[in-house]
């Protein structure tokens, strides 16, 4: 009657361990994926899109300032080197153009910044939308834990990084709206 009782404890401690042990949260992998983000802006076709557009502004900009910076340059230099001959009224009058050119650059010079910037953020956040949506797509097809941002993480296998999909699913998905 012991052994019984023994062999059924058994049976029961058995059951229990195995039972408990499939339940455990070490039982399931989690499955965590990495993206690096600089990287789909450098490789990515909308990445390279937005950096070409962004310079050719840039580019634009530089050089309407440094046309208006030499014309600028030149008059100064006018101003001085004919200062002397001028009545005083002319040359008050050509200084306060001076000053007045110097303040519509400084001006000039703020608004490209701000459309630069106001530019940037705009196509920097179209970006941000697509990956996002096709982060959330890809944690819910691949059945993700959790996806982070490779900047801030110190340390994570090449084997979890799963950017270079990420930019194949957001070239192609910028190929179909360009066909639309």
């Amino acid at each position: 009657m012991r052994a019984v009782k023994f062999a059924v404890s058994i049976f029961f401690v058995l059951w229990f361990v195995i039972g408990a042990a499939s339940f455990s949260p070490a039982a399931d992998v989690a499955k965590i994926g990495v993206v690096d983000l600089p990287k789909i802006l450098q490789n990515s076709t909308t990445g390279k899109s937005i950096q070409a557009t962004l310079k050719k502004e840039r580019d634009k900009m530089e050089t309407d300032l440094k046309t208006r910076g030499a014309e600028i340059e030149n008059i100064r230099k006018r101003l001085e080197r004919e200062s002397m001959v001028m009545s005083k009224e002319t040359r008050e009058e050509k200084e306060r153009d001076y000053r007045i050119k110097i303040n519509d650059f400084k001006t000039l010079q703020k608004k490209y910044t701000t459309d630069l910037q106001r530019l940037e953020a705009r196509l920097m956040g179209q970006l941000k939308t697509d990956v996002q949506q096709l982060v959330d797509e890809m944690g819910k097809k691949g059945g993700y834990l959790l996806i982070v941002n490779k900047i801030g993480v110190l340390y994570a296998p090449n084997s979890i990084d799963v950017t270079d999909q990420l930019i194949q699913k957001l070239n192609s998905k910028v190929a179909k709206r360009k066909k639309q």
